[in-house]
């Protein structure tokens, strides 16, 4: 086994696509040291400065009502609940003031599919913030959120629906819902939210209209590493198809795995541990040689694992976080301020950088200078 993985990871490192069968192998494997290595000099190919980039951004989850039911949610409520909400547009204006002053640059405004809530909800809202902000980047709702869209529209196309929300205001889609590209598992854990098609014809969608997005992957539901190669393969094709067809974006500009978190909902399984996870990881960026960035989960894996993360891979810290209900509602309760993400990437050996949602630099944070004019402590 050991030089049939010296085999694969060499194919990657000379520049050569890895396959679905040799990326299984590669998961069967617990030489994970080996992997983080080789996927660490694929990051630098792609990165040779030794920066890692983070973004200054806020999660504001604007409802709480979802009517998929996913088994892995904790956060949902059915719209017929009590406990269901939509803040006010007044609330979301104001947090997204509150980012801005402390320099923040995105906005990851996701929810549940709430059935209430009209497609103009949706265009007005977006309207309003870019007339109020508009500097701000609206990297906001998820493929099932814009199905939702869809579905609430009046017989709009999907085409049409991710137009006319990209004209009103929305600048990039983020990749949540994907959980895992196969409907065997997607049947088991989610059976309302959609098939993997679904999920991807957004996302193309997205693309040939000119939106940058990102992809995620989600492991420890129970799925096969036939099943998790088969996700990073269709990720792939659809970025290739992305770039070959020169659509007018970059396609997926990130890819973030993370891990399961069962707390408070309704699926009973171990917690994925921090090797499976790493091991993941670097065998995303090995497989995944078309996408230039890999976020860090060190939300869902905590801060030294998330430190780890930036030698299996990892060229961003991801986001802030100044707020996140979602995951941290299934016991993921790691929470940083800008200072602490600064520290644990020099800690790493790294040079911390903010950047936008297109991942340009917008400031590099040299060597004991951290200038942070507020220590804002992500937390609601």
């Amino acid at each position: 086994m050991s030089s049939s993985i010296d085999r694969i990871l060499d194919k990657a490192l000379r520049g050569e696509r890895i396959n679905s069968d040799e990326c299984v192998t590669l998961f069967e494997s617990d030489q994970i040291e080996k992997m983080g290595y080789a996927a660490n000099k694929i990051m630098e190919k792609w990165h040779p400065d030794p920066i890692t980039t983070f973004v200054i951004g806020r999660n504001i989850n604007y409802t709480n009502v979802c009517d998929v039911f996913c088994r892995f949610c904790a956060f949902y409520r059915s719209p017929k609940s009590g406990e269901g909400y939509v803040l006010p547009d007044e609330v979301i204006f104001q947090k997204i003031q509150e980012t801005i002053d402390v320099g923040g640059t995105e906005i990851l405004m996701q929810g549940g599919t709430n059935p209430n809530l009209p497609f103009s909800y949706y265009t007005d809202l977006l309207k309003e913030i870019k007339v109020r902000f508009p500097n701000i980047t609206m990297h906001s709702f998820s493929p099932a959120e814009i199905m939702k869209m869809k579905e609430v529209s009046n017989g709009l196309s999907l085409e049409e629906v991710v137009r006319q929300i990209h004209e009103a205001g929305l600048d990039s889609l983020p990749g949540g819902g994907a959980e895992i590209l196969d409907d065997r598992t997607r049947r088991k854990i989610s059976r309302l939210k959609g098939s993997w098609r679904d999920w991807m014809d957004v996302m193309q969608t997205a693309h040939r209209e000119g939106m940058n997005t990102t992809a995620t992957m989600v492991i420890g539901f129970g799925e096969s590493m036939e099943e998790r190669a088969l996700h990073l393969e269709r990720v792939r094709i659809a970025q290739d198809e992305c770039l070959d067809q020169k659509y007018p974006s970059k396609g997926f500009l990130a890819f973030i795995p993370w891990t399961f978190q069962p707390d408070n909902t309704n699926m009973k399984a171990e917690r994925v541990s921090p090797e499976e996870y790493l091991k993941t990881l670097a065998i995303s960026r090995l497989f995944l040689d078309n996408i230039p960035n890999f976020q860090s989960s060190w939300v869902t894996m905590g801060p030294e694992i998330g430190k780890k993360t930036l030698s299996f891979g990892c060229n961003d810290f991801g986001s802030t976080m100044i707020e996140e209900n979602v995951v941290s509602a299934a016991g993921a309760t790691h929470k940083v301020n800008i200072e602490s993400i600064l520290r644990l990437i020099r800690e790493a050996g790294k040079i911390p950088a903010q950047r936008n949602t297109k991942y340009d630099i917008l400031r590099v944070f040299e060597e004991g200078v951290t200038n942070v004019e507020r220590d804002f402590v992500m937390q609601n």
